[in-house]
């Protein structure tokens, strides 16, 4: 089952859902059975279409080096049985990832000194995809990220826009939860993360949901009824975080995105009637904007199914 259930409500409300990171909760979390594969997954787009999947602004070294440090540091100190990390008294970084056996010597700051980018590189480690906000800007504007499990959003179209033009296309954010979403970014403290956890259900488990991978499994809504709604929808999860870096006031924005089949996330007659209250009280012009219109139906059949646990 997947790490989070995250509905609390019997019915659909948009909110910020927003806590601090508990005691014993990493930042980066590493999901051991996944890890090699979305990690070589993240390679391979990144060697399809670099420039779509990695962009910074210019100017952005600083706050990617930050982030580097951060995250690399976080690791090695919350999982030191997968990543290790040496600093000489000289300021030279060691850092050795045993999982996947990877190492790498640098000198923070010196561009030459890894293969990438320091947002790009650091990304390589992880599951997470990430976002780097301005957090000293009016409306915390997206200046840096590589991005390659999205859902059905791409990097290059919110490059540079404010959080709020960013989150634009959904219906009723800036309504409902703009104002809030900016108070919180702007009161963020260092070395006081929060997490949140956003939800989806989809016909596909494909992690890379840009826009333009639409027409190739768009044809899985096709055939849905209600004896095989559960194995053929999946809920995603975004197990999100936000840290706000002492240095530079940049903001970081993690997603691990898990993705698993509905049947199995539902195996008690409680979870099963939360799904169910949920999505059917999800908004119309929300509902068309997550594409649960095609699958809604098929599912709430699935779900409602009297003895199907």
């Amino acid at each position: 089952m997947l790490p989070y259930f995250p509905f609390e409500q019997d019915a659909y409300a948009m909110a910020l859902g927003v806590r601090a990171l508990r005691p014993g909760e990493t930042l980066i979390e590493v999901d051991a059975a996944h890890y090699r594969a979305e990690l070589a997954l993240k390679a391979s787009l990144l060697g399809e279409d670099p420039h779509a999947r990695f962009q910074a602004q210019p100017g952005t070294g600083p706050q990617q080096w930050e982030v580097l440090r951060l995250l690399l540091s976080r690791m090695a100190e919350q999982t030191p049985e997968s990543f290790t990390l040496r600093v000489d008294d000289d300021g030279r970084w060691h850092w050795h990832n045993t999982l996947t056996g990877d190492a790498a010597s640098f000198t923070p700051g010196q561009e030459d000194g890894l293969p990438f980018a320091p947002l790009d590189w650091v990304g390589r480690q992880v599951q997470e995809d990430l976002l780097v906000l301005d957090g000293t800007r009016e409306g915390c504007p997206l200046i840096a990220g590589q991005l390659c499990f999205p859902s059905g959003w791409s990097l290059g179209e919110k490059l540079g826009k404010s959080l709020l033009a960013v989150h634009a296309p959904v219906p009723g954010f800036a309504e409902q939860m703009g104002r809030g979403t900016l108070k919180l970014l702007e009161g963020l403290k260092p070395g006081r993360p929060v997490t949140r956890c956003n939800w989806a259900v989809t016909v596909t488990d494909r992690l890379c949901m840009e826009p333009r991978s639409f027409p190739e499994w768009r044809h899985l809504f096709e055939g849905l009824t209600p004896d095989n709604a559960g194995e053929r929808c999946f809920l995603r999860l975004e197990r999100q975080t936000l840290s706000r870096l002492p240095q530079t006031g940049a903001i970081l924005f993690t997603i691990h995105t898990y993705v698993a089949p509905v049947a199995g996330e539902v195996p008690t007659p409680e979870r099963r009637q939360r799904l169910a209250r949920v999505l059917a009280t999800v908004p119309d012009d929300l509902s068309g904007y997550k594409r649960l219109g095609p699958l809604r139906e098929p599912l709430l059949a699935y779900l409602r199914r009297p003895g199907a646990c």
